[in-house]
């Protein structure tokens, strides 16, 4: 899998509820058999867990809708992504890429008679300096839709001589990270790659006046070139990228919805 520009008719966006993010959104990663979920049921239910790390917990709310909590310590974590299955191996969807600050996580408006999984866990990774962007004023015009974005696609620009550390350490941390304007809305982002074992790469942003920096795009290991279309509150907004690697997983909370309320459509 490799990430996609958001917007444009190659964007793969998480369908799940991840809004705003482009890329990869969902992972095909098993579940080991001993840590799958006990047999149906309509309650939450919680697993053994994997250790020391992070305690989910799920509760039906109302017949389709889950409310997800947890608890536990993550250490030097950037934060904490929350994923879903209707498979107790699998796949797994990314539902959303919280602060370690956050601890709960609504899922709303699920498929009647299912069976939901969750599982949380930590992700790490230094991130690069931020750049600080200002695109022009106007929108996207008709001509710049109709141009060939070749400067979008993810793609690895390989430099030689670059050195490169275990993804966790410090001196993991991307560096050159360059923001050229392409047109009104893009964005190209260029950096160098320092990270060893990575399972992908953030792009992360912080609107002008926003309060904390949250991921956009999802791409794959080792990319070091991307093309971001921005979203209107992007006009003015600070980036930076994110080699990251997963932590421990928490143990599989499990939920089962039931008949959807007369009355209520999806949505």
């Amino acid at each position: 899998m490799s990430g996609s520009v958001r917007g444009l008719a190659a964007a793969v966006l998480v369908a799940a509820g991840l809004s705003g993010i482009s890329g990869c959104a969902a992972s095909t990663e098993a579940t080991p058999k001993a840590a799958n979920a006990p047999k149906a049921s309509g309650a939450a239910r919680t697993g053994t867990g994997t250790g020391t790390g992070t305690v989910l917990s799920v509760t039906r709310v109302s017949p389709v809708d889950a409310e997800l909590s947890w608890h536990g310590k993550a250490p030097g974590a950037a934060g904490r992504i929350v994923e879903f299955a209707t498979e107790p191996g699998g796949p797994w969807t990314v539902l959303t890429y919280a602060p370690l600050g956050q601890t709960t996580y609504r899922h709303p408006d699920l498929i009647p008679k299912t069976h939901f999984y969750y599982r949380v866990r930590p992700y790490y990774g230094p991130a690069s300096r931020p750049v600080d962007v200002t695109l022009p004023k106007g929108a996207f015009t008709k001509a710049e839709q109709r141009r060939e974005h070749t400067w979008a696609p993810p793609r690895t620009i390989r430099r030689a001589g670059v050195r490169t550390s275990p993804v966790r350490r410090p001196s993991a941390a991307p560096t050159d990270l360059r923001a050229t304007v392409m047109h009104a809305n893009g964005i190209r982002f260029t950096w160098t790659d320092h990270a060893e074992g990575e399972r992908g790469y953030l792009l992360e942003d912080r609107p002008r006046g926003g309060g904390s920096f949250h991921p956009v795009a999802v791409l794959d290991p080792d990319i070091n070139s991307f093309g971001l279309i921005t979203l209107p509150n992007e006009k003015r907004a600070s980036y930076r990228v994110r080699p990251f690697t997963y932590g421990e997983r928490s143990n599989i909370a499990r939920m089962t919805t039931g008949e959807r309320p007369a009355g209520r459509g999806r949505g």
